[in-house]
């Protein structure tokens, strides 16, 4: 069986001079605290996907792509396996907090993600999987 394919995105921004990572808190209580990220669809490649998430799920527009900071091979709860793409993505301007209704619309239709900035690894505990990479971010 062919991988998932899946992007996910390390948002950042320098608040007086300290690096943080755009989270947010999922409605339902099991999905816990998230990175945005989402399926790669068969006429895009990941860089695309992820451009696209990061639009969809937080309704930000001014984003720019740093980098691609790492790749791998996970088998999720559900035994699948996911090719994920971690991208780094620059933002500036933006507020502390806020609510947004994620437009790509399938299970996520009708939710409301709440975005709110870490500063470190280890300030919340992201769901399986989010924050294998947070390291090389706060570095």
């Amino acid at each position: 069986m062919m991988p998932i394919k899946k992007a996910y995105g390390y948002v950042t921004r320098i608040n007086k001079g300290e690096t943080q990572v755009l989270v947010f808190q999922h409605p339902i209580a099991e999905a816990g605290i998230q990175i945005p990220k989402g399926t790669v669809k068969s006429q895009e490649d990941a860089y695309q996907a992820v451009i696209r998430e990061i639009k969809e799920e937080t309704g930000l527009e001014n984003i720019r792509v740093e980098d691609l900071i790492a790749e791998d091979l996970w088998e999720n709860a559900d035994g699948a396996i996911h090719h994920r793409s971690f991208y780094q993505i620059r933002v500036s301007d933006v507020p502390d907090e806020w609510d947004h209704q994620p437009q790509g619309g399938g299970d996520e239709a009708g939710l409301t993600f709440h975005f709110f900035w870490i500063s470190s690894e280890h300030e919340v505990e992201l769901i399986k999987g989010h924050g294998d990479y947070l390291n090389l971010i706060f570095t």
